[in-house]
């Protein structure tokens, strides 16, 4: 039988101080997430692991952390790699200098362009990375049955994808309704993981309904937009991952919850953030700054960051700067400002010789941008009733509003109206499974020209567009397909800026650096069409998810998502 520690006996040997340690952090001070104290004395690792704490120990290396806080490494509890817009191996690059050491992503998006094979590539990619990449799998493969995505995956898909060193349970599970009305296909995935972890997705459930949903064994949620609704979860028994991305915003929200006594129960996620906002921001050490200038305890910010996800997704090996845990550490000038100084993942220091030591990874899903040649007349709406549904859009939020307007119909079509601040909104299927086309209008993007177009259109990565010009949308969404997906921003005839993403329409195959400075540019031609949003695209992307209330668009049509079915 394999020994399940490898070199047990020289870890022990290590921590005893009879063979000297192979690297010795050597000045700073530990917080320890569990009393709270700050301990002296060196840090002694050994291989991965953390041999000894608060003694003085000998090293082959030591590194002087003089004046510095050392914490435990971060843990994203709950994101999508594809929404950073970049490869996992560039995603790493660009996020585990900040201290994030370990991430738990559900690779849907991907897995609803390219099915298994997707997962498969996520969970290659799992073995490269510096950070631990951990490989949730994903259970709404598409999200609804409203929706045209480019693959499928049933109970009898997921079961031969696990297995896999990178797997941590059943990702989060949107389709709620399949949950409480017990159908027979969710029923099938939620008993695969039975004995195992599976992550919640079900925003504004209360009640009985929340009771239903728990009772299916679901133990953690991420999708509460204010402390009642947070706080109710909390009672009922799910982990609360506290959310703050590109788009979805609600940190300000809840942490008034995030206290000492709640942290063990509260942990952080980003969900969706591009390099962009983690360039100018940050990542989880950013949500960390955040949580403790607005009063937080840096004791509560910190557990959440680290100890509580990983006490929430049964990594029992990490979280605590202690000795037998993973060596995932942090260094930090102060706890307020949360600036890493050093970052050591898995025992290795994380620096440029550390990435560059990496395998490649092969991309992936090129050429998935099949969608039919769009014209002016593609955008038309063919409605013959002035009483009109439109999305409404909340900024740094996923959730919609289900307003109503009266749009006069001239010619047969009902045109956008900037002056009201209605645009077209047009999804497109894009997987050359069946061509659909559905139109409606959105307010919110303050849009007076031009228009912009997207291939990551959650979850089904259609391509989403929104207008006040039906020529500009026709070039937009068709430049897409010439780029093998990503975003694009036209006026007047001509692409303003653009954004290529060959990897499944999802991803750049360049280096983070590349994809944030086309980032800016995507952004200041959004700004010269009138757009007000900050983030206008991944705001974009989320209107056609049908699982978020309350008015969406999918290439089927409209859909009103709280009575879950598509409006006539």
């Amino acid at each position: 039988m394999t020994d399940p520690l490898p070199h047990l006996e020289t870890r022990i040997a290590q921590a005893r101080g009879d063979a000297p340690a192979d690297i010795v952090l050597r000045g700073g001070r530990v917080l320890d997430l569990v009393t709270g104290d700050l301990l002296d004395g060196d840090v002694a690792i050994a291989g991965d692991r953390i041999v000894g704490t608060c003694d003085s120990y000998d090293a082959a290396q030591v590194i002087d952390v003089t004046g510095l806080t050392l914490v435990p490494g971060f843990i994203d509890t709950h994101l999508h790699v594809e929404s950073s817009l970049v490869t996992p191996l560039e995603f790493d690059r660009c996020v585990t200098p900040r201290g994030v050491t370990t991430a738990i992503c559900d690779p849907h998006e991907i897995a609803n362009v390219l099915g298994a094979g997707g997962i498969r590539w996520f969970q290659r990619a799992a073995r490269l990375t510096l950070m631990d990449l951990r490989v949730q799998l994903s259970s709404c493969v598409p999200s609804t049955d409203m929706e045209t995505a480019g693959a499928e995956l049933s109970a009898e898909d997921i079961a031969e994808l696990m297995g896999d060193p990178s797997g941590i349970g059943l990702a989060e599970v949107m389709n709620y309704p399949g949950v409480i009305h017990r159908d027979p296909g969710m029923m099938a995935k939620l008993r695969l993981f039975a004995d195992g972890h599976m992550d919640g997705h079900c925003p504004l459930l209360s009640g009985r309904d929340l009771n239903a949903y728990a009772a299916a064994g679901i133990r953690t949620e991420h999708e509460a937009t204010s402390a009642a609704e947070a706080r109710e979860k909390l009672q009922k028994g799910l982990r609360v991952l506290i959310r703050e991305g590109s788009v979805s915003k609600d940190l300000e929200a809840l942490q008034p919850l995030l206290t000492d006594i709640t942290a063990p129960y509260m942990c952080l996620c980003t969900d969706d953030r591009n390099p962009l906002d983690i360039g100018e921001e940050g990542h989880l050490d950013h949500m960390i700054r955040r949580l403790i200038a607005l009063g937080t305890s840096p004791l509560a910010a910190y557990r959440a960051a680290s100890l509580s996800g990983a006490e929430a997704f049964g990594l029992k090996d990490r979280g605590q700067i202690a000795p037998g845990k993973r060596a995932d550490i942090v260094a930090v000038g102060s706890l307020e400002a949360c600036d890493a100084r050093l970052v050591v993942a898995g025992g290795r220091v994380v620096d440029d010789r550390a990435f560059d030591g990496r395998e490649d990874l092969p991309g992936i899903g090129r050429g998935s941008v099949k969608a039919p040649r769009l014209v002016a007349e593609s955008f038309r709406s063919t409605a013959n009733r002035e009483e009109t549904p439109v999305i409404g859009i909340r900024e740094g939020q996923i959730l919609t509003d289900y307003l109503t307007e009266a749009v006069a119909v001239r010619d047969g079509d009902k045109r956008p109206d900037p002056a009201r601040d209605l645009a077209r909104i047009a999804v497109i299927e894009r997987h050359g499974r069946n061509g659909n086309i559905a139109t409606g209008f959105v307010r919110g993007f303050g849009m007076t020209r031009g228009a912009i177009a997207s291939t990551v259109c959650h979850d089904h990565h259609n391509i989403a567009c929104v207008g006040v010009d039906y020529d500009a949308m026709a070039l937009a969404a068709n430049r897409l397909a010439e780029i093998e997906g990503g975003f694009v921003v036209a006026d007047g005839g001509a692409i303003l800026a653009e954004l290529a993403l060959p990897i499944a329409g999802l991803m750049s195959d360049q280096p983070f650096e590349h994809v944030r400075d086309r980032l800016i540019d995507l952004r200041a031609a959004a700004t010269s069409l009138g757009v007000t949003l900050n983030e206008p695209f991944l705001q974009l992307a989320f209107l056609a998810l049908p699982v978020i209330p309350s008015l969406k668009i999918t290439d089927r049509g409209l859909v009103d998502v709280l009575k879950f079915e598509i409006i006539p």
